[in-house]
């Protein structure tokens, strides 16, 4: 679905309005007071040159090469040789999705107006941006501060002409994709290839998609937690407003709100309400005060990446109200490597209580279920080793957890001597999410069996709704089969936003 166009302000981008974006095909166009704030910072620029001004990067070589001297004939090739000795770059590409992302960031960035660039540079980028040409990017090179260096220097090849890039699923030479939908090549004026690569948006793309993910990923963690307390005959009583509100942190808050709203009017919950039972264990009961804490480190993760996705990030910046030009520092990844680190912690504990809770599940001296939640166990194994894949996935992310951010490595001779490692960060961060989306799918594929063995009895308002949308399209498991096959199958369900929204026809909007 293509929906009208999006106009770049340089101030209104968030995660949500950038990832609809990219996922509609929307095209995209400049503002006109971006347009002007554009032309203004050029024109100061072309000044300096004239007056033959020592500014960094404009007419002095670059990182070490500080200190010399760059000529008026040569500022042009200056600029040329940036983009190709900085294109170096190795491993896999960077996906399609987190690149188109990556050029949408650096157009809004760049429209603020402190670049210094050509309008006809933002609209030669906004041109390739809505014709579907992907600039090919490996995924390996950036430490995360003079921006995302490297990788920024492959998007900048196909600008030029140079390199290669995809095109409808193809990959093709850049020269001949700018061909194919009659664009011609930029030359790269004064400033603009430093202007290209200093930035941060190889993390704020990765970045922009997991958040986007541990969004959706937080509400469905409530769900299929509500399903899991089920079929394990569980309490709802620790999820209490009482008890919310006298440790009022607004993630635990929602969770739990969530909660009770998905298992309101539960009969399954009434069945064993005088059970005599006291407590759950954590997985269960300190759901709100998990789940929470991950909302929250979510929201504040979000809050951080949307004032950068907002943010000029270049070296020097351009400020026409004063006429001046001032070497900073706007390009460290500082900020953004710190709330990669941050995410994927918080990501990695919402699968490891999740994969607690499907161990719980699979046990049947813990569960009062069938063991590994088959009837005829010994002759089948159940849903015995998909606990095994949900531990595997939880010992990974408790790997990729490992911060990034504290690793810093000097580059440049020592001119760049303290680094972010952002990119790594939100690369392992992007892992970490995908793990936990499968976790979350093992746990619906074990919970939806557990509730099966409790039938007749109905699940709550919104864990019936999901029970019954699982249960349309996946049957009870009655024999052994290609569990992987099962697994894949009900990501497919879980991930499509239907089912959420099915869920909250019962509930009310879930946070």
């Amino acid at each position: 679905m293509q929906k009208k166009e999006f106009l770049i302000t340089g101030e209104s981008l968030t995660v949500k309005n950038s990832v609809e974006a990219v996922l509609n095909n929307t095209k995209i166009s400049l503002s006109s007071v971006s347009e002007k704030k554009i032309l203004s910072s050029r024109k100061l620029v072309e000044k300096w040159i004239t007056k033959e001004e020592v500014i960094y990067g404009i007419t002095t070589g670059f990182g070490e090469f500080k200190d010399v001297r760059i000529s008026q004939k040569d500022i042009e090739k200056l600029q040329k040789n940036l983009i190709l000795s900085h294109s170096a770059g190795t491993g896999k590409y960077i996906p399609d999705f987190i690149v188109r992302l990556m050029l949408l960031f650096r157009i809004n960035s760049l429209a603020k107006g402190y670049s210094g660039v050509r309008p006809e540079l933002v609209h030669h980028l906004i041109k390739i941006y809505n014709s579907g040409i992907i600039p090919l990017i490996p995924s390996q090179g950036s430490v995360g501060s003079s921006g995302d260096l490297s990788p920024l220097a492959h998007l900048s090849l196909t600008i030029i002409g140079e390199g290669y890039c995809k095109l409808e699923g193809g990959i093709i030479k850049s020269s001949d994709a700018l061909s194919i939908k009659k664009i011609k090549p930029l030359k790269l004026l004064a400033k603009e290839g430093l202007a290209m690569i200093n930035g941060t948006q190889m993390m704020s793309a990765y970045l922009c998609k997991s958040v986007y993910d541990a969004e959706y990923l937080s509400k469905l963690a409530d769900i299929s937690g509500s399903l899991s307390l089920e079929a394990l005959r569980g309490t709802v009583k620790a999820f209490s407003e009482k008890i919310q509100n006298v440790r009022p942190h607004k993630g635990q808050i929602d969770s739990a709100k969530n909660l009770r709203q998905l298992l309101k009017d539960s009969e399954i919950m009434q069945s064993h309400k005088n059970c005599g039972k006291v407590q759950d264990a954590y997985s269960l009961r300190c759901m709100p005060q998990v789940h929470g804490a991950v909302k929250d480190t979510i929201e504040y993760c979000k809050k951080v990446l949307e004032t950068e996705l907002n943010s000029a990030t270049d070296n020097p910046l351009i400020f026409t109200e004063t006429g001046e030009h001032i070497e900073g520092g706007n390009f460290h990844g500082e900020p953004l490597a710190l709330i990669a680190d941050f995410l994927a912690i918080a990501m990695s504990e919402l699968g490891n209580i999740s994969e607690r809770r499907i161990a719980r599940l699979v046990d049947g001296s813990l569960s009062g279920l069938p063991r590994f939640l088959t009837e005829n166990g010994g002759l089948n194994s159940g849903l015995m080793i998909v606990q095994y894949t949900a531990a595997s996935l939880v010992s990974e992310n408790k790997v990729l957890s490992h911060p990034a951010s504290v690793d810093s490595i000097p580059t440049s001779a020592n001119q760049e001597d303290h680094n972010s490692m952002g990119s790594i960060g939100a690369r392992k961060g992007f892992e970490v999410i995908n793990n936990v989306k499968k976790i979350i799918s093992i746990e619906f594929l074990c919970a939806a069996q557990g509730i099966d063995f409790l039938r007749p009895l109905k699940s709550g308002k919104g864990s019936e709704q999901a029970y019954r949308y699982i249960r349309k399209k996946i049957k009870h498991i009655k024999e052994d089969t290609i569990s992987s096959e099962l697994i894949l199958k009900i990501s497919e369900i879980i991930y499509d936003e239907r089912f959420l929204k099915s869920v909250e026809e019962k509930t009310g909007k879930l946070k």
